[in-house]
């Protein structure tokens, strides 16, 4: 009797392991936070097989059950912001009327989801880990100039948040600027595509790179030139086989962008916030 007592109390712990080993995302907006389980999600009415032509982390098509990010967003406001969080601290902040629109022209965001039974692929050779289990995706990127880093992977949490300017302030050059400034474009650029691994000025949500101007600018220790190469290449420049920085070529990122982004750092370079 003990023994089958004992026997059935193993059972349910392995089996109450194993419902907690599941990954979990976590939705909060509007005021209201959800938590959903890869179960959940695949069970959800609006999941469908889909299949993305330009999958930017494994650089080839892809086919994943996944459902409109629009149906997790609980109808917020178009202006708002979400961040979405990935487990290794990758952040990218998306604008929800971008997530929410469905017309013939719009990008499609959708939110793949991994199987627990049908694994995907390793992202590479040697690291079993892959994309999954929650990774957002795009079927139209162009039709909303949608870059390589608005598509997370590995997320964990999504959050409706104020804008990136309005929460870190430091970042965001001085309102004398002319609109059309290329402080200014290098700013929105840097946004889309820096600082969602860096920080500057110790203001941003991400935590994979080092700061960008504290405590020096990298305009303040890299030659012009040696400093492009870093970011359209950076293996070029210093070998790292644990790199983790990917390359930014033309096609991703155009010469007048990366010359604004330049020109955002070396106008933030005077602005250093106190460290």
């Amino acid at each position: 009797m003990i023994c089958c007592w004992l026997a059935g109390l193993c059972c349910g712990l392995a089996a109450g392991a194993a419902v907690a080993a599941e990954p979990v995302l976590t939705v909060s907006t509007g005021g209201r936070t959800a938590t959903y389980t890869v179960a959940g999600l695949l069970a959800h009415p609006a999941v469908a097989a889909i299949t993305v032509p330009q999958d930017v982390a494994y650089k080839r098509p892809m086919t994943y059950q996944a459902v409109p990010v629009s149906v997790l967003l609980n109808g917020i406001a178009p202006a708002a912001s979400l961040r979405f969080t990935a487990a290794d601290g990758f952040v990218a902040t998306v604008q929800a009327d971008v997530l929410q629109a469905a017309g013939n022209q719009a990008p499609r965001a959708w939110l793949a989801v991994e199987p627990s039974d049908a694994p995907w692929p390793p992202l590479k050779a040697g690291d079993p880990a892959s994309a999954g289990s929650f990774y957002l995706v795009w079927m139209h990127p162009e039709r909303g100039l949608i870059v390589p880093e608005q598509w997370p992977y590995r997320v964990v949490r999504i959050e409706e948040v104020k804008p990136l300017a309005q929460r870190f302030p430091a970042i965001v050059p001085a309102a004398g600027l002319a609109a059309d400034a290329s402080v200014k474009r290098g700013f929105a650029a840097a946004a889309k595509n820096c600082l969602v691994c860096h920080t500057l000025n110790l203001g941003g949500d991400a935590t994979i790179g080092p700061d960008l101007n504290v405590p020096f600018n990298p305009t303040e220790y890299l030659r012009a030139d040696a400093l492009r190469r870093l970011i359209r290449d950076p293996q070029s420049l210093r070998r790292w086989p644990a790199g983790r920085m990917p390359g930014f070529d033309v096609s991703v990122l155009s010469d007048r962008e990366l010359n604004d982004i330049l020109a955002y750092l070396r106008y933030m370079a005077n602005r250093k916030t106190a460290k």
